[in-house]
Formats: C-alpha cells, sequence, structure tokens
C-alpha cells in the first residue's frame, strides 16, 4: 500500500479506519526492518524468527540460557524448525585438536574434522601402530568412504559400520599389492563421531581410543574398548583359534603382539580374532545440558581419566586451549606415548565450570587407567 493511499483513507475513515491503517503501516515497517536473513558470520544478523524480546537484536545462546558468550554461534534454522528447540551451529573453526609425539621416535597418531555435507560433521582420531601406515590410510581414505555411503544410507550407525569394513578391505588390497611387507602388521585403532542436524551424535569405534560426551559437567563415555580383558572380546579370539598372553607388565596381548582386540588393519591377525567391525552409539545432544565431545587416544586415556578430562576442558576458555590442556595433562602425569585430543564444543560451553579442581598428584594408578 503507497504512503498517498495510507493519507487518503486516513482522512476519509473513521477512527476504526485510522486504527486499522496505522496497525498496517507499523506492520509493513516491522517486516522490512526484520526480513529474515541467515549469515554464517557471527557478526551479522541473525534470523528474525529466534529474536527472543523483540528488539531486533541478534539472538545469543544467553538469551536461552544455554550458551556461554565466549563463543557466538549463529542458529540452524531448518533444524531447530524441524526439532522445536534452537539448534546452535557447530563451526569446525571452533573445534580444538592438538596432537603430541610424547617420547616415541615416531607420531603416528592421526585426527580429523570436516563438513562432510550441509547435514553432517566428521570427526575422527586414529591412533596408529606397528608403523602409521594404517591411520595414515584412514586419514585419507575415511572421509570419502563416509561421503559416498550417506546418500545410500539414512541410518548413520550403518553408515559407520560399512564404512569400516569398506576400509578394511581397500587397506587390505592395498597392502597385499605393496612391496612394504610390514604393511600387514600395520594397525590403527578408529574412533569416529558424526553430527547431524547438529542434534544427532553417532559414534563408532574400534580400539582403544575414547569419545566421551560432557554433560551437566559429568563424563558420559560413547565407547568401551576393545581389549583382551573384556570376556566377551578373549571368547572370540579363542573361538577363532587365537590366544591371550600377558607380557612382563602384566598387559594381555592377543597372540602376545596387540593390545586389543579390534582394530583397522593388523592383517596378520584377521584370522585370530581381530576384527574391523565397530561398536555404535547414537546419542540426541541436549545442548542446554552438552558441554563437549572429546576424543582422545590411549596417550591420554591411560593416564588421565574420564571426569579429569571434562574438569580441565572445563576450565578452558575456548577447545583449542582445551585440546592442548588435556595433552599436557596427561603428559605431566607421566604419558610417554602418542597423545592427541580432539574437543568439539556443543550449547553448554562454559556453562559448567568448576570454581577449582583438585589435581591429586598421589591418585591411584587404577583410577586414571584404561578403565577409568
Amino acid at each position: 500500500m503507497s504512503t498517498a493511499a495510507l493519507i487518503t483513507l486516513v482522512r476519509s475513515g473513521g477512527s476504526h479506519v485510522r486504527r486499522r491503517v496505522l496497525l498496517s503501516s507499523r506492520l509493513l515497517q516491522d517486516d522490512r526492518r526484520l526480513t529474515p536473513t541467515c549469515h554464517g558470520s557471527t557478526s551479522e544478523p541473525r534470523c528474525s524468527r529466534f529474536d527472543p524480546d523483540g528488539s531486533g537484536r541478534p539472538a545469543t545462546w544467553d538469551n536461552f540460557g544455554i550458551w556461554d558468550n565466549r563463543i557466538d554461534e549463529p542458529i540452524l534454522l531448518p533444524p531447530s524448525i524441524k526439532y522445536g528447540k534452537p539448534i546452535p551451529k557447530i563451526s569446525l573453526e571452533n573445534v580444538g585438536c592438538a596432537s603430541h609425539i610424547g617420547k616415541r621416535k615416531e607420531n603416528e597418531d592421526r585426527f580429523d574434522s570436516a563438513q562432510l555435507t550441509d547435514e553432517v560433521l566428521y570427526f575422527a582420531v586414529y591412533d596408529g601402530h606397528g608403523g602409521p601406515a594404517a591411520a595414515d590410510f584412514c586419514h585419507t581414505h575415511m572421509e570419502t568412504c563416509i561421503m559416498d555411503l550417506l546418500p545410500k544410507e539414512k541410518n548413520l550407525e550403518t553408515v559407520l559400520t560399512l564404512a569400516f569394513l569398506e576400509i578394511d578391505k581397500a587397506f587390505a588390497r592395498h597392502a597385499h599389492l605393496s612391496a612394504d611387507a610390514t604393511l600387514l602388521t600395520s594397525g590403527t585403532t578408529a574412533t569416529v563421531a558424526l553430527v547431524r542436524d547438529g542434534i544427532e551424535l553417532v559414534v563408532a569405534s574400534v580400539g582403544d581410543s575414547r569419545a566421551i560426551l560432557c554433560r551437566k559437567g559429568k563424563p558420559m563415555k560413547l565407547t568401551i574398548d576393545h581389549t583382551p580383558e573384556r570376556k566377551d572380546e578373549k571368547e572370540r579370539i579363542k573361538k577363532c583359534g587365537g590366544f591371550v598372553a600377558w607380557n612382563s607388565l602384566g598387559q594381555p596381548h592377543v597372540n602376545g603382539r596387540l593390545a586389543m582386540t579390534r582394530s583397522l588393519g593388523d592383517l596378520d591377525l584377521k584370522t585370530s580374532g581381530v576384527i574391523a567391525e565397530p561398536e555404535t552409539k547414537r546419542i540426541k545432544l541436549h545442548h542446554a545440558d552438552d558441554s563437549f565431545l572429546v576424543l582422545t587416544t590411549d596417550g591420554i586415556n591411560f593416564m588421565v581419566n574420564s571426569q579429569e578430562i571434562c574438569n580441565f576442558v572445563n576450565q578452558c576458555h575456548d577447545p583449542n586451549e582445551a585440546a592442548h590442556a588435556v595433552i599436557e595433562q596427561a603428559i605431566q602425569y607421566g604419558s610417554e606415548d602418542n597423545s592427541t585430543a580432539v574437543v568439539v564444543p556443543f550449547g553448554a560451553w562454559g556453562k559448567y565450570k568448576n570454581s577449582e579442581i583438585n589435581f591429586s598428584f598421589s591418585r591411584s594408578f587404577a583410577s586414571s587407567g584404561r578403565w577409568a
């Protein structure tokens, strides 16, 4: 409606017409001021759907009471509409990653993070052994393998299971065609997490790398180590003709060689029950309670327990600082192995920061070990 038409109606109509026209004019002004525009940058206007007080100011997660100001992310509008709740955008720029060689001759750990599709994010850690060949192969090919499977399969647990098995077969073909015989004894753990729509988290794992979700300041373990100490894993090894032997430190190994019962690679132990099929877990994120996901290799896990990891990360200003802090603490506690951490922030980042942490340097080794 033009301005001239509005003036004509106001002059010719009664008071009720004036009220109606003024209301229409205000609505037009509001529409022009609040036209929805979504941007990836946090410095630009956000979608007006989530303007909490009608002020026209960008909505922050403090407005919803679930996001710390230090990491201000835009809202994912389609998933928020789909699930009926505000869902933050998880930016790869805010994901913290760190890796340290320790006192080893070579760092065989690898890690990844990537945006696979508009809806799906990918995070992974690989802890190689017997050389870095298997970990390098996963680092190079796992992302592509998952992307190829996503259009064919909606269930992310199935996607990850198929991807692990396919990567293992592909590495076997690669090793058998290679002139390097050491590839037959190269293997790696694999802990891979996919996040869809910012709310669906699926984790798959083989070996003893771990995934932990910090919910309300407490750790929620999303993986279980695959070691010969597990009765079900030990029985499978024996049924397949393998055996478990303990070394001088009292640690069980498959056929006296491998400290885990599932892995990618380790081709010489496939007939002894070492499999590549992962265990998977699906969980719905609650951004009001969930602070972060952390993926770690055993250079950290063997020295720092899950609650300590949550405490260290919760003290940090940003995820990159947190990833380095976890590794540094593991080294301080005596870790000599390769150590890698990936920290993915969620909606409650900074919400459950403890006022203080009591460090116990005399804590028992068992409390911080493999099953902590």
